[in-house]
């Protein structure tokens, strides 16, 4: 899944870290890693939207475009479904 690096773009974009978002949550920045890795909750997902300011819609890649940006260089990427 594709969440983990659409909310660090999101992050990048407001000058946040993930440890930082991670202390907003009150969790360990392992601990937002790990969750993010195995399919978070809804509960999650929630918090984390509200702790960025942004709609939980926000959260997931663009659907209309297929892509995102690179939340290390900026570098557009294109989301490809293998079946």
């Amino acid at each position: 899944m594709f969440m983990d690096l659409r909310i660090k773009e999101i992050c990048n974009n407001k000058n946040i870290t993930m440890k930082q978002l991670a202390d907003n949550l009150g969790i360990a920045a392992t601990s937002l890693s790990r969750s993010l890795n195995n399919n978070p909750t809804l509960e999650t997902l929630e918090k984390i939207a509200n702790a960025l300011n942004v709609p939980i819609s926000s959260l997931f890649a663009d659907s209309v475009q297929n892509s995102l940006n690179c939340p290390e260089c900026g570098v557009k990427l294109k989301l490809v479904k293998y079946e």
